[in-house]
């Protein structure tokens, strides 16, 4: 018998169709599947669901909007008033007021846009040697062609046959590499590209320093410095970007996933007033851009979006729900059940020293979804979760690591 011809992302392509979890419903940090068994979404599905699953204000924007104008393209001599209102409101919101925003419509479309941006900003100033750009081990920058040679995450750019070059990676954890690298090659280079937080990695935080160390760095080597704030960015970390929450602020900024909270497809870069200086004075057109870049109805969706998170005060409701999990984590270390955990705002993981799969399926079996990435466990819930919910979710996870010791 043939397999179904659904091919899932990131699962062996031999797997049945009936053997996945078949989600049928959701609100808030609830999911129902067809099975008819509840789960509370500990990950928002995939580090993405800001404001919870089933909003009526979403739908009814999206609704809106659709009955006005659905698509239209952003592409010369057109705009749309959701794609310009939304670019204001990023601006205004993120470490660049006076800067501009390029919209597309996932993660890994931003993550390649900001390559070609951050190369064609020194081609553009007669710095033609200027292509390499230094990625982190364990940094997880998307999969198209452009962010899977940017992976620092070396299974995820194994199998395909070349990839794109001038790609340098350091140890994520040490400075020294980064300025040694910079010292071989500062001319050569164009940017750094990190993750504030280093997100489907493993939920690995930069030492302290670090990101203001590779700050100095691009400074004085004559590099931008990019944050891939696909995960951090729109209140995750308790401030609007991981950038205002580390107070580093970087050149550019690409961002997805929480922007519409996953109600439809919308990302992008956030671009400084130095880089738009450069590409304002050039002549002809900037020769990239996406069909759906500007999307009027997923524009709307992210402006609903970010209203949301204004008016709920999720970015304090992101540091409260930290705040539980660090508790409820430092009770587990202190119980001998992890060796340690990590994270910061609503973004956290426990280190278990060990392979975390058999215990990420206990917890699943339970009805708590988080994820396994190694020897991590990680969590990055609805910033609308509750207290009561945070607590199960610490209660299901606590009774799968006993289990898993007393095996």
């Amino acid at each position: 018998m043939n397999a179904h011809p659904l091919l899932h992302p990131f699962s062996p392509p031999a797997k049945a169709e009936g053997d996945f979890i078949d989600v049928v419903s959701a609100t808030g940090s609830r999911l129902r599947s067809s099975s008819g068994k509840e789960y509370i979404d500990a990950l928002g599905s995939l580090w993405y669901c800001q404001v919870g699953h089933g909003r009526s204000e979403m739908r009814d924007a999206i609704v809106a909007q659709l009955d006005r104008l659905a698509c239209y393209s952003t592409f010369d001599p057109f705009t749309n008033g959701p794609a310009a209102r939304l670019a204001e409101m990023i601006a205004e919101r993120s470490p660049h007021p006076d800067g501009r925003v390029f919209l597309a419509s996932s993660g890994s479309e931003a993550i390649d846009s900001v390559l070609k941006l951050a190369r064609l900003f020194h081609q553009l100033r007669g710095d033609h040697d200027r292509q390499i750009v230094i990625r982190r081990t364990h940094g997880y920058h998307g999969t198209n062609f452009g962010g899977t040679s940017a992976q620092g995450i070396a299974p995820n750019r194994e199998g395909w046959g070349d990839l794109v070059p001038h790609f340098i990676e350091v140890p994520s954890d040490d400075i020294e590499a980064l300025a040694t690298t910079f010292a071989t090659h500062g001319p050569r280079i164009a940017a750094v590209l990190t993750e504030p937080v280093q997100g489907a990695g493993g939920v690995i935080m930069a030492p302290d320093g670090y990101l203001a160390s590779a700050r100095r760095l691009c400074d004085d080597h004559g590099a931008l410095l990019i944050f891939d704030e696909v995960i951090c960015g729109f209140g995750r970390t308790g401030s609007w970007f991981g950038a205002q929450t580390f107070d580093v602020i970087p050149d550019l900024m690409t961002f997805a996933k929480g922007v519409t909270s996953g109600y439809l497809p919308m990302a992008g870069v956030i671009l400084a007033r130095s880089v738009c200086d450069t590409l304002e004075a050039m002549d002809g057109l900037l020769r990239t851009g996406y069909t759906y870049s500007g999307h009027p109805t997923c524009a709307a969706a992210a402006i609903k979006n970010i209203e949301i998170i204004d008016d709920e005060r999720l970015l304090d409701r992101a540091v409260h729900v930290g705040n539980q999990f660090e508790l409820g984590f430092a009770a587990m270390e202190g119980d001998g059940l992890i060796e340690s955990h990590r994270g910061v705002g609503a973004l956290r993981a426990v280190e278990l020293g060990r392979d975390a799969t058999a215990v990420r399926a206990h917890i699943l079996e339970s009805g708590v979804v988080v994820r396994s990435i190694g020897t991590a466990l990680a969590v990055c819930p609805p910033l609308v979760i509750t207290d009561d919910e945070v607590a199960t979710v610490i209660d299901v996870m606590t009774e799968a690591l006993i289990a898993s010791h007393q095996s």
